[in-house]
């Protein structure tokens, strides 16, 4: 009787939580909507706001509370993805996807030679090109690969869809999401042990943007320590080669148009300023301090070694682990790059959330490590031993 009075009032104290916790994000979502001047945000703040409105009402204290998440996911991210896509409005980094596409089908390559204006310019690896070659919106793809790829790594929280973090890219943008998705599914299957299927994953992202890089050290790190040097070595191989096929004709063919795009206009580096421009430290320093661009990306190298020292010293030996890691590093990076965006915070948050699952045993849970040969039955001790059944 203690034991179900117990687990009443926890659940009746989890429902009040989630209660609140989408009446803040009713409130939140229109000031966003009022404080921002980008169309899309503000249709997105508005609808979302109701839609949250509705989840905070419908939640109970106890009880199922799966209608007021589905119904905060339809108002965060369903209605306005539609309402947006019908109207013709997004942000920017999909008309770019969407014309790389086009890009790659005409020309045989995703960049425009000499971008002058923001919007010629393609900071995005040649293999993001390809949801802009798919039919319909960019968007619809870039979403559907995001919630495949968690999916396949064991995380199927709707409350994850409906955070502000996660909701708001899925309708007016989304470049990021498939990216942080892989980086999951690669690292869970670097857990479970499939060491060429991760690496597969990994080297898709990496196709896709560079931010996905660091992921590959990381289930390195995580393969190594649990399955050994070979199965290491073959996750390296799957990954860095399916990355390279997918890059390195692209940056040979024209190395001038790729360094422009890729390499010099998401570091700050050209006259052309990038608009990844939220007041973080590393844009802080790039923008009011003499030579503060390279000071950034000093820190950031050093950010980056301090990682990959951690890696060699003490190397994950947990999917949840290797989460953690992957989701700090990134985290530091978003924090240090000259040119940057709040966006960017949703690698460590879906990183991070897919971690802490994976803890729990549900779908990404750790599996031992190589097992140890069994025992040989024993010979029991008797006078007597028929050979032949020994044989």
């Amino acid at each position: 009787m203690r034991k179900t009075f117990g687990e009443h009032a926890a659940k009746y104290a989890a429902g009040h939580v989630e209660r609140y916790a989408w009446a803040g994000c009713a409130v939140v979502a229109p000031v966003f909507a009022m404080a921002s001047d980008v169309g899309p945000h503000r249709v997105w703040g508005w609808v979302a706001g109701a839609g949250y409105a509705v989840a905070a009402f419908l939640t109970p204290g106890s009880g199922p509370r799966r209608a007021a998440r589905a119904v905060a996911v339809l108002g965060a991210v369903v209605v306005p993805l539609v309402c947006l896509v019908v109207a013709g409005l997004g942000q920017s980094e999909v008309a770019v996807v969407e014309r790389s596409g086009r890009l790659l089908l005409t020309t045989g390559s995703p960049y425009v030679t000499a971008p002058t204006a923001v919007g010629d310019f393609n900071p995005y690896l040649p293999g993001m090109a390809l949801f802009g070659m798919l039919p319909g919106d960019a968007r619809w793809w870039l979403g559907g690969a995001f919630v495949a790829a968690l999916a396949g790594a064991g995380l199927r929280r709707a409350r994850l869809l409906a955070c502000p973090l996660v909701a708001l890219p899925l309708a007016v943008g989304g470049i990021d999401l498939p990216v942080a998705g892989l980086m999951c599914l690669g690292v869970s299957l670097a857990g479970r042990g499939r060491p060429g299927r991760a690496g597969l994953a990994l080297g898709v992202a990496a196709a896709l943007k560079w931010t996905a890089w660091p992921a590959l050290p990381v289930a390195l790190a995580l393969v190594a320590v649990r399955r050994g040097g070979r199965p290491a070595l073959r996750c390296a191989a799957v990954g860095v080669s399916t990355a390279t096929a997918a890059v390195l004709p692209f940056a040979l063919a024209a190395p001038s148009a790729f360094h422009r795009n890729v390499v010099a206009f998401p570091l700050g580096l050209t006259a052309t300023p990038s608009p990844a421009a939220s007041p973080l430290p590393g844009r802080l320093l790039a923008s009011h301090v003499p030579g503060g661009s390279v000071i950034a990306l000093v820190l950031l190298c050093v950010g980056a070694l301090l990682i990959a020292l951690s890696l060699a010293v003490r190397p994950p030996g947990t999917v949840r682990a290797a989460g953690v890691r992957l989701a700090l590093g990134l985290g530091l990076a978003t924090a240090l790059m000259p040119a940057t965006r709040f966006g960017y915070l949703v690698y460590p948050l879906v990183l991070g959330v897919w971690a802490y699952q994976s803890a729990g045993g549900r779908g990404t849970a750790d599996i031992p490590s190589v097992p140890s040969a069994p025992s040989a039955p024993s010979v029991p001790s008797a006078p007597f031993v028929d050979k032949a059944a020994i044989a």
